[in-house]
């Protein structure tokens, strides 16, 4: 029998436009002999939309639907809650695929609705989304399984009061240029490069518009090198890719907009190199308690060639130019393959 998978995308964070592009290339992959997909959008004002075709969010038309589609907690009936003008249908569902990126749907707080329901999910529990998500408790994480990363200085007051405090702190323990950070956002939603005083005050004004907790890290002049995790009780690391950026640095426009950036699968680089940051991103997976899926991200600096761990992504883009499907197809497992794991490690959690 067919399972049916809800798939639900969009979302309220500043990728929204990216999840609509990663489900889409989601659904194609999925096999319709072995699934009957229902789709689930989430608007950027938060409603909850029911979409009937995938035509409909290539287009963007979806967000003017007005049949609506919750996902319910209430354990003896789970599925989607389907509401057109005065009809209400209840879905049944045997798995959720929630392609969303960033706040409210990478950080542990949909996950938590999935779980309360009792329905097998595609990706990481409420814990490890919430910690990889948020980039000050990544770092934590990290730093307590001796993993190597970039140094770095917080701010975590909810204005900009202590920001003399936070700057002159950056100064002495990173030096110049440094990168600020939103501790909890995405696809480099909000990231600066400073490289004196006026710019690290600017930089952090603009990342405490999207969270008032802000990570400063040391600059490190190297290769971003990416890494796809993938499983459960036992974990496999992809090969690797590297990231060429045709800006200063990869930030959202450099990512998404500039087609002279471009993605490497398996680059020159030393064996070991290479293992090492298969191992790291298996351990750090782990050690945020990584279920499913992850990207995980590396610097391997110019002058030590040091492995130097970035950040993890429990809900990594699915786009034509998302490296994390790209580096399992490099490791002989198509698209419509890797969902397939996808789905049965949701049945298996």
């Amino acid at each position: 029998m067919k399972k049916n998978i809800a798939v639900i995308f969009g979302g309220q964070s500043s990728e929204h436009d990216i999840s609509c592009i990663s489900v889409a290339n989601v659904i194609r992959g999925l096999d319709p002999d072995k699934y009957d997909v229902h789709r689930i959008g989430i608007t950027k004002d938060g409603r909850w939309l029911y979409v009937d075709s995938t035509q409909e969010i290539v287009d963007g038309s979806w967000e003017q639907g007005d049949c609506t589609a919750v996902i319910t907690p209430d354990r003896q009936n789970k599925g989607i809650w389907k509401k057109q003008g005065n009809q209400i249908e209840m879905i049944p569902v045997d798995v959720i695929f929630p392609v969303l990126h960033g706040l409210y749907g990478e950080d542990g707080t949909i996950q938590g609705i999935f779980e309360m329901a009792g329905i097998p999910y595609v990706g990481c529990g409420v814990l490890a989304s919430a910690a990889s998500m948020d980039k000050i408790s990544t770092k934590i994480f990290a730093d307590r399984i001796g993993i190597q990363q970039a140094d770095y200085v917080i701010d975590i007051a909810r204005d900009c009061s202590e920001i003399d405090r936070t700057m002159n702190l950056a100064e002495v323990k990173l030096g110049y240029p440094m990168f600020v950070k939103p501790s909890n956002a995405g696809s480099s939603q909000g990231v600066s490069k400073a490289h004196d005083r006026k710019e690290l005050k600017l930089a952090i004004e603009i990342a405490k518009k999207h969270d008032h907790r802000v990570l400063i890290e040391e600059a490190i002049e190297g290769r971003e090198i990416e890494c796809a995790v993938l499983g459960g009780d036992s974990v496999e690391a992809s090969r690797v890719g590297e990231i060429v950026s045709a800006a200063e640095y990869y930030d959202f426009d450099a990512k998404y907009n500039n087609a002279e950036s471009k993605t490497i699968i398996d680059p020159e680089l030393p064996e070991e190199i290479k293992e090492k940051i298969r191992l790291n991103a298996i351990s750090v997976f782990k050690s945020v308690g990584g279920f499913g899926l992850a990207r995980v991200d590396f610097f391997v600096e110019d002058e030590t060639d040091e492995v130097i761990f970035n950040e993890i992504n429990t809900m990594p883009g699915f786009t034509d130019i998302s490296m994390y499907p790209m580096l399992w197809e490099a490791m002989g497992l198509s698209l419509e393959e890797l969902l397939d794991r996808l789905i049965e490690l949701a049945y298996e959690r």
